[in-house]
């Protein structure tokens, strides 16, 4: 009875966990977006998208707690697909700045990737303890914010070296080239933790 009791309550505070995570995302997608579109950065782009694709997939994560295992590992694999958007979505902003090469402003570039490191460090401080206990679901949104941290520091990087050592758009383009690369990784981690829990199902 008391470990019934145990596994609701864990249940709850993931659930209330995943919801505002996905609220923080949210939140964050539109100030990131905003500032990526006022002042042409690649990497804020992907780090832009990538928010909202959080944002969905935590919501998703959600809706999936009552689902049966082989059912959340089926979800587990979609959203490995979700998680390549952002990437694909990189790729074509990339492209396109590459005929345009202007340089993204360096202040704003570095206080947006500030508050974006803010956010994903206490999205996946919150998500931590869950990272082995849902399966695969749970694994997208533990990896999603830990990356997500990852890329913020680079873009961080990327803004003090526009700012003090070399004013280019080659800095924002490679950090958000690599965010792609990152996200690709993560999706493929995702769906193999799902095909593992597929197959044991089966």
């Amino acid at each position: 009875m008391i470990l019934a009791e145990e596994q609701t309550d864990l249940n709850a505070a993931f659930r209330r966990a995943v919801l505002i995570v996905a609220a923080l995302n949210l939140a964050y997608f539109g100030i990131e977006f905003a500032v990526a579109l006022a002042i042409g950065s690649v990497s804020l782009f992907a780090d832009s998208v990538d928010f909202l694709e959080d944002a969905s997939v935590n919501l998703l994560i959600v809706l999936a707690l009552g689902w049966s295992l082989k059912a959340r590992a089926r979800l587990g694999m979609a959203l490995a697909i979700i998680l390549l958007v952002p990437g694909l979505a990189t790729l074509w902003t990339a492209f396109a700045k590459f005929s345009v090469p202007v340089p993204p402003s360096p202040f704003p570039l570095t206080v947006a990737g500030s508050g974006a490191l803010l956010v994903n460090l206490s999205c996946a401080f919150m998500l931590v303890r869950f990272r082995h206990q849902k399966g695969s679901l749970t694994k997208a949104a533990f990896l999603s914010a830990r990356n997500d941290a990852f890329a913020n520091v680079a873009i961080i990087a990327a803004g003090l070296v526009t700012a003090f050592l070399w004013s280019s758009a080659w800095p924002d383009l490679v950090v958000g080239l690599g965010i792609a690369v990152m996200n690709a990784d993560a999706a493929r981690e995702v769906w193999q933790a799902a095909r593992e829990e597929h197959r044991a199902q089966a």
